[in-house]
């Protein structure tokens, strides 16, 4: 899998909108400025692969692309107050709506922050992810904010803080240092290998 051959494909802004899955897929959720985008852009070495905006909550359609054999999706941060309430609404029937699509979806990446406790919508998406049964991964963000000591302290902490924390896969991560870049493209190689072999047993 070449990381730098990602390309965007599309955005949607509505669930009605979403075209059928043209294969697998993996979908990145967080809430607004934990730093999703800029996540992508460095798993990917692509500066304008996803859009990093100076202004929380800017995305608001789920975002498309690919790096064959997979198909990544960015979904709109979750969570920002300074939009009304109907745009919020949109947002979460957006994200909700692509979810219950029938999509072969293997892996959610789930980004948190990893300079506070998971926010009360972060652990409500948890609960969801592992109520619907979808497999997951947290990745958390700013990793490169912390001293050794903080760093510890977190990484002892959040098992504790998240729903089934002690089952939960969790990769520190930071788009400043590449902290985690590698630990994430190999989980990601592992998916494509996976369908690359499923489909010559065909």
């Amino acid at each position: 899998m070449n990381f730098n051959q990602a390309k965007y494909t599309a955005s949607y802004g509505l669930a009605k909108q979403l075209p059928p899955a043209r294969g697998i897929e993996v979908a990145f959720a967080g809430r607004s400025n934990v730093g999703k985008s800029s996540a992508i852009n460095k798993i990917f070495n692509r500066k304008g692969l996803a859009r990093v905006s100076s202004v929380p909550g800017k995305t608001a359609t789920i975002n498309f692309f690919e790096v064959p054999p997979l198909h990544f999706v960015d979904l709109p941060g979750y969570g920002y107050a300074r939009v009304s309430k109907s745009e919020q609404r949109r947002w979460s029937e957006l994200i909700e709506g692509y979810f219950a699509q029938e999509r072969d979806l293997r892996l959610v990446v789930q980004l948190i922050d990893m300079r506070h406790p998971p926010t009360a919508l972060d652990i409500q998406m948890v609960n969801y992810l592992i109520e619907r049964e979808l497999p997951f991964l947290v990745l958390l963000t700013k990793a490169d904010k912390l001293n050794k000591t903080q760093t510890a302290e977190r990484l002892a902490n959040i098992p504790s803080e998240l729903p089934c924390g002690d089952q939960i896969t969790i990769l520190p991560f930071s788009s400043e240092t590449g902290q985690g870049v590698a630990e994430i493209r190999e989980i990601l190689t592992q998916i494509a290998e996976e369908d690359e072999e499923g489909e010559s047993e065909e």
